[in-house]
């Protein structure tokens, strides 16, 4: 049975200083992209000011320079649009424990208050790493080219990744969904269960799949 309402989802993706916020690093460029239902819906994607300097190995990854930033929004009014255009929307990155520190980070300086549905993230790596043993490794990159994903872009700027990482939602969806229709009976592959198939055991994937099933049937009763 699938739910009434179709749950949305937003895939975001971080350009970044560095490597974490509490080692000083910023944000440079934000996307977030909206996925429905089985499709994307909706995109932003806005590069922001914070006052940081870029390092020139960073621009040379990125193609973002510390003049583009000059121009562009401050953090603050970037992140209070976002916080609107993804409320209550649960939240998916590629390697998500970058990107949530980045968006808590952020999201606590631009003064935005805190949305329940942004406490957890589903990660594209850690579900990869369960259900496509046969990859090469989990990069990005590497993945788009092992589902045949569609090219979205220069890799490392924030909405080239959101979209390809939206992408690669969608097939993990399909997939999960395919490989345990006898356990889902119906059911939709919402990020409720994908966070916790990210942290299941690979050989415990169906069990988890089944106590999902089961706890959603009888939330329903």
């Amino acid at each position: 049975m699938k739910p009434s309402k179709a749950q949305t989802v937003a895939v975001i993706d971080f350009e970044t200083t560095g490597l974490a916020p509490n080692g000083g690093g910023r944000a440079t460029e934000i996307a977030a992209v909206l996925v429905r239902d089985g499709a994307i819906v909706d995109s932003y994607q806005s590069l922001m000011k914070t006052g940081a300097w870029v390092p020139p190995f960073i621009q040379e990854l990125t193609g973002i320079s510390n003049e583009m930033l000059a121009e562009a929004p401050a953090a603050e009014s970037v992140m209070q649009d976002l916080a609107v255009f993804t409320r209550a929307c649960p939240l998916v990155a590629h390697s998500a424990a970058f990107d949530k520190g980045f968006w808590q980070a952020e999201m606590a300086l631009a003064g935005c208050t805190p949305d329940p549905a942004h406490e957890s993230f589903a990660c594209t790596v850690l579900l990869s790493r369960r259900l496509y043993p046969d990859a090469p490794n989990c990069r990005l990159g590497t993945l788009a080219q092992f589902h045949a994903l569609p090219n979205s872009g220069r890799a490392h700027r924030a909405l080239a990744d959101a979209m390809t990482t939206a992408h690669l939602l969608l097939r993990i969806q399909n997939d999960v969904e395919e490989r345990f229709a006898t356990e889902l009976a119906g059911m939709q592959a919402e990020h409720l269960l994908l966070s916790r198939l990210q942290r299941a055991n690979k050989a415990a994937l169906k069990r988890c799949v089944q106590d999902f099933a089961k706890r959603q049937v009888l939330q329903a009763a």
